[in-house]
């Protein structure tokens, strides 16, 4: 690479790490710093182990971000002078090192870029995923358990931690409903991509006259919430046991203290058969219920504020985001970005960060301050 095009792509480090200190909002972080630093020096911090675990967390974070783009903002600087030097010398060796080092830095800018894209409220909470089948019958709930596979797959190779809390088996094949709860860094903001409604196009396996057929499934997600910060009354709530089911267990263990959770005033049921006591089950479905209670919440913030402006949005799950094409062609497509995936199967095994991304950038991209 030309001294010239060296030149060029320290101009353009720079500028990138400019944009993503200010959607970091890294003044701010700073200054947050020194309250979570004083915070987590109290004698009783621990006294709240949650409060404590959310302060250490944070402050971890703050300081690893921070440290991050003051490290690239020395080491752009450092090579620029280094890329001046070797010019002026005529040192071919050290240019060839500067090109070097300006990959390993543009690589470094990539994951602390990919940071700024998290900017929600509720990004870095715990994602609750339900996926439902939509109608027709056993081609939906298939459909559905192959959303659960994908999503599994993902996980599986990821650093996120994640439980299945609850699956409704299909009477032929499939689902009719699962819920997962995800753990991790920013786990909401990552899978927030994934709520809607997702079409499959395919020939269809149960149809023999190898008719295509078109199903739907929906996928929900919510931020996990803490208990204690929703009201609710005991009064409120029908608590009926159960059997958990499941052809085989392949799912969810199998025991006799399945737990469902009917929230009357607002109809919102819940269940949890993941745990083998009736107690921890019974936990995990209020924290679930607290949960979509919070949503409802939102949502309903949301539609107010939408009357008020005299405009028309749609809020829930209820609209198609995706298309998933089998025949009589291959692609995945994104209908919000219109990003396509060629390799259907790779994406059905698993491999969405590209779907992933593509969300989180035009997310930004939609903001109205950006």
């Amino acid at each position: 690479m030309e001294p010239v095009e060296l030149r060029a792509l320290v101009t353009e480090l720079g500028t990138r790490l400019s944009d993503a200190r200010t959607f970091l909002n890294i003044d701010a972080k700073e200054a947050e710093l020194a309250e979570l630093r004083k915070e987590a020096s109290t004698p009783d911090l621990w006294d709240d182990q949650e409060r404590a675990r959310q302060v250490t967390s944070r402050l971890a974070r703050h300081e690893q971000t921070i440290k991050l783009v003051e490290d690239l903002e020395a080491n752009i600087s450092d090579v620029e002078v280094l890329l001046e030097l070797a010019v002026d010398e005529g040192d071919k060796a050290a240019v060839s090192e500067v090109e070097g080092e300006l990959a390993r830095l543009s690589g470094e800018l990539a994951v602390l870029e990919r940071e700024s894209l998290f900017f929600g409220e509720y990004d870095d909470a715990p994602a609750i995923v339900s996926i439902n089948a939509g109608a027709g019958g056993v081609e939906a709930q298939d459909w559905a358990e192959m959303l659960l596979r994908m999503y599994v797959r993902y996980l599986e190779r990821s650093n996120f931690s994640f439980s299945l809390d609850e699956v409704s088996e299909g009477e032929e094949a499939g689902i009719k409903s699962a819920t997962l709860t995800i753990r991790g860094d920013f786990a909401y903001g990552t899978f927030e991509s994934e709520r809607g409604t997702h079409r499959l196009v395919r020939i269809s396996p149960f149809d023999s006259q190898s008719r295509r057929h078109t199903s739907f499934a929906g996928v929900d997600v919510i931020p996990e919430v803490d208990v204690a910060e929703i009201e609710i009354d005991p009064d409120d709530l029908r608590i009926d046991t159960f059997r958990s089911s499941g052809a085989g267990g392949q799912h969810v263990n199998k025991t006799d203290s399945a737990v469902r959770i009917t929230h009357l005033p607002t109809s919102i049921v819940v269940s949890c058969q993941a745990e083998r006591s009736q107690m921890q089950n019974k936990a995990r479905a209020m924290q679930l219920l607290a949960a979509r209670l919070a949503e409802r919440a939102r949502q309903e913030q949301l539609k107010t504020v939408a009357s008020i402006r005299g405009e028309q949005t749609e809020a829930g799950w209820g609209r198609q985001i995706r298309s998933y094409v089998l025949q009589p062609y291959q692609m995945v497509k994104d209908l919000r970005t219109d990003f396509e995936v060629g390799n259907i199967q790779g994406v059905l095994d698993g491999d969405i960060d590209g779907l992933i991304d593509s969300y989180l950038h035009w997310r930004r991209a939609e903001r109205p301050d950006t």
